[in-house]
């Protein structure tokens, strides 16, 4: 067999065709994925549909097979990490706190409570809103943090009592088919089937009848072709897209103190990052010295092999996101922005491009008004609160932004302003498993995570029940 099977059915199946994976640290293939067959996808949306119907009944179980997940991962971290840094190409520091995090949120999500909200209980009647599983779920996973979205969209809806058809990336299939292979013995047949191959793969999975929730983490393009389809046959959906987040520094800021946050919020994962900060406005009587801060910032950070235990930063993923990257910069460059630095892919194989601090550029450069998905952060001057706010709202995106200020409750107000998802203030990215996490305007439909992301995996039923 080859060393990475698909999970069908409880089974691990090979496919009938592969193909081939790269590593981004050198542009060239290291294993193979399998091919996922017309037939293999319906056995595995049979088996997800078979097995719904004992699943949704036993919560005690579904809260207990959850529990056990972890433990299954965390005994394979060390490989599953290695196999998440070949594959994805982030350092290996990263995915072990991938792998982690993964874990713990089965253990969390195990612990979650399953509403049934009481709305009359008197002699006359009961009128209880219970929150019902959908059946099938078809998940589909993004790139940047495959084993960590992949976990997300599993715990929430198998503790609803869904079933699952689960596709990760083309381009990082791996660990989330090897972690499939560590939940064999976790999950009874049928309720978690992962299944891999290309992006056509997940346009036949939407359009499958039995599928009745379609649960996508990625592109915006991707996503309205997915509510396109779900559509047809009113599937609901939960949509997390891209984002274009925005950061506001005020005047009054200690400039040495956060420099290094902001930096770091916008490079880690090497800019890919839904939520990471892909464009900075500084107010002008400290816009100098911010960007020199941040230059500082990404002339110290180390770039490479995400298994060199030095470096901060890997490369970018795969070759189209490396061309679009190049493709942004260059049009900065033409459109008269400057290079405070880097600007340039670094010399050698693979998908590197060097820490990029762009100055002197303006809205309406593409760099400025699209996601950029890359080591590359625009930084713009404004001289009056109002104005940067109506720039950084002047997008289709809508997923974070954050204010940096010394003055909190200034900074609790501007936050407010903006429009997203979450507004951030002195931080940004910060996520949590109880905290709802989602888009507004392009940037999604529905959340994750918390009581909200749980719904999300439900639907209402009514009871009522007449007394006497």
């Amino acid at each position: 067999m080859h060393e990475y099977a698909m999970t069908v059915d409880g089974h691990a199946v090979e496919g009938a065709k592969f193909f081939p994976v790269i590593n981004p640290a050198t542009g060239s293939p290291f294993a193979e994925a399998p091919e996922c067959t017309p037939q293999q996808l319906d056995d595995a949306i049979e088996a997800a549909e078979r097995a719904f119907g004992s699943w949704r009944q036993d919560e005690a179980r579904r809260r207990k097979a959850l529990r056990d997940c972890a433990p299954a991962i965390r005994n394979q971290a060390d490989l599953l990490a290695r196999i998440l840094t070949r594959e994805q190409g982030k350092p290996l520091e990263k995915a072990i706190g991938e792998v982690g995090e993964t874990a713990s949120f089965f253990e969390e999500v195990a612990g979650q409570s399953i509403p049934c909200d009481i709305l009359k209980d008197d002699t006359q009647e009961r009128i209880e809103v219970r929150r019902k599983p959908f059946g099938v779920v078809a998940a589909i996973l993004p790139w940047n943090f495959p084993l960590m979205m992949a976990a997300w969209k599993i715990g929430q809806a198998l503790l609803t009592g869904n079933t699952m058809v689960l596709k990760p990336s083309p381009y990082t299939p791996l660990s989330t088919l090897k972690m499939g292979e560590f939940l064999l013995d976790v999950l009874p047949h049928g309720v978690l089937n992962i299944i891999s191959g290309g992006n056509d793969l997940g346009a036949v999975i939407t359009t499958n009848p039995f599928v009745r929730k379609i649960s996508f983490t990625g592109s915006v393009a991707t996503g309205k072709k997915i509510a396109q389809a779900a559509a047809a046959d009113l599937k609901h959906v939960t949509l997390e897209l891209g984002g274009n987040d925005p950061a506001i520094v005020l005047p009054d800021v200690d400039i040495d103190r956060i420099a290094e946050e902001v930096f770091w919020n916008a490079f880690n994962n090497c800019g890919q990052a839904c939520i990471a900060i892909k464009r900075v406005y500084v107010h002008e009587d400290i816009y100098p010295k911010m960007v020199e801060a941040l230059v500082n910032q990404a002339r110290k950070a180390k770039m490479g092999d995400g298994f060199d235990p030095a470096v901060q930063i890997g490369p970018l993923n795969n070759r189209m996101q490396f061309e679009r990257v190049f493709d942004l910069v260059d049009d900065a460059k033409r459109c008269g922005a400057r290079m405070a630095i880097g600007g340039n892919p670094r010399p050698g194989s693979g998908y590197f491009f060097e820490p990029t601090i762009v100055k002197d550029i303006s809205d309406g450069t593409r760099l400025v008004d699209e996601e950029q998905f890359g080591p590359v952060l625009p930084v713009l001057p404004y001289r009056d609160i109002e104005d940067a706010l109506k720039r950084a709202n002047a997008t289709h995106y809508g997923l974070g932004g954050s204010i940096w200020t010394n003055d909190l409750d200034r900074g609790i107000e501007l936050a407010a302003k903006l429009e997203c998802g979450t507004g951030w203030v002195n931080q940004h990215s910060t996520l949590d498993f109880s905290v709802p996490f989602g888009g507004t305007k392009w940037s999604g439909i529905g959340h994750e995570l918390g009581s909200w992301g749980l719904e999300g995996y439900t639907q209402l039923q009514v009871v009522r029940a007449a007394k006497g």
